[in-house]
C-alpha cells in the first residue's frame, strides 16, 4: 500500500529571476509538492503528529520562496534540501515550481522546474 500526500497550488509572489527587473518588482508561482510517507499509524489513531502536517510543507515552501534567487532551480533544491531534513519518514518527493508569465520574448504561461525522486 503506497500512501501519498500532495500539498498543491501553493500561491506566492516572489522576486526570482537573472532580470534586475525582475528582483524589483517580482512575480507570480504556484507551488505543487507531493510526497510519499507512511500514515498507517495516523489514519488508525487520527493522530497529526504520525503524519506529515501541511502546515509544515507549506512553510517551508513560503520561507524558502522568499528569499530571492536568479534560478528557480535553486529555490527547488533550497525547498528538497529543507523537506528531506525536516520532515522524517517520507520514501518519495515530488516539487515543482511553476514561474507565470515569465518576461522572455515570446507569449509563454509559465515555466517550470521538477525534482522527484525516491528517498532511502
Amino acid at each position: 500500500m503506497k500512501h501519498k500526500i500532495s500539498v498543491t497550488g501553493i500561491k506566492l509572489y516572489a522576486y526570482h529571476g537573472c532580470l534586475e527587473e525582475e528582483a524589483l518588482i517580482g512575480g507570480h508561482y504556484i507551488v505543487d509538492v507531493s510526497l510519499e510517507t507512511d500514515f498507517t499509524q495516523a489514519a488508525k489513531e487520527d493522530a497529526l503528529e504520525k503524519t506529515v502536517d501541511y502546515v509544515d510543507v507549506n512553510a517551508i515552501v513560503a520561507q524558502e520562496m522568499a528569499i530571492r534567487s536568479k534560478l528557480i532551480e535553486h529555490v527547488g533544491q533550497r525547498i528538497w534540501d529543507r523537506i528531506i531534513n525536516e520532515i522524517v519518514g517520507l520514501k518519495y518527493l515530488s516539487i515543482t515550481i511553476k514561474k507565470l508569465r515569465p518576461p522572455i520574448n515570446g507569449n509563454v504561461d509559465e515555466v517550470s522546474i521538477t525534482i522527484e525522486g525516491e528517498l532511502n
